[in-house]
């Protein structure tokens, strides 16, 4: 049996739909933006197709062929049909690529618990790098404090090596003060034997 007329009709427009919709239409092209972001359109497409066609009662020209005992009959019949198709796109999301971020934005919010997903995890992130920044803040000041806690200790230790050193010149100082007295409490002596002696001999005399 031959091809129905209709057949054409729908071929022709299942194959303009084919043409109007392909996957660059449900996930669009993506759009660079200048500050490096980039925005990939996501569609929803909804299609409809209807074909429809009558046969009429006139003139029916019936042509009868056998071959290998087998009866093929073609119907070249008055005909009249149409067919139809609509498509509609709506956008529903954006998808949003930031470096190593990728970010899913719908158009249309049905609820607080929808936006509240969606915020996560720049919500995570952010918890993040305020714990890492609490961490890195802590680790300086107790850097800072091993610090301070070095240079007062070398400020001690060299006030000590310095009272020592001083306390061994005032010893020094002390010895050679008694030193001295020692050897001026001799020449005293020393001399008042002289003078004793001296005293001595003058008298005999």
């Amino acid at each position: 049996m031959g091809e129905h007329p209709i057949e054409n009709l729908m071929i022709t427009a299942m194959n303009s739909i084919q043409n109007m919709v392909d996957v660059n239409t449900i996930v669009g092209e993506p759009i660079q933006s200048m500050n490096g972001i980039t925005i990939i359109p996501i569609s929803k497409v909804s299609f409809g197709f209807a074909a429809g066609g009558s046969e009429f009662t006139g003139e029916t020209i019936k042509q009868y062929r056998m071959k290998d005992k087998d009866e093929e009959i073609e119907y070249k019949l008055p005909f009249g049909g149409g067919a139809g198709a609509g498509v509609s796109i709506n956008p529903v999301a954006f998808l949003v690529v930031q470096g190593d971020n990728v970010k899913l934005m719908p158009v249309d919010h049905q609820s607080c618990i929808d936006r509240l997903i969606d915020y996560v995890p720049d919500l995570m992130q952010k918890i993040n790098e305020m714990f890492n920044k609490t961490i890195c803040q802590k680790d300086e000041r107790t850097k800072r404090i091993l610090e301070d806690i070095k240079k007062k200790n070398c400020k001690k230790s060299d006030c000590n090596k310095n009272q020592e050193k001083k306390g061994e010149e005032v010893k020094k100082q002390d010895e050679k003060i008694v030193q001295n007295e020692v050897n001026s409490q001799k020449e005293n002596k020393m001399n008042i034997e002289t003078i004793e002696s001296d005293g001595e001999i003058f008298g005999e005399e």
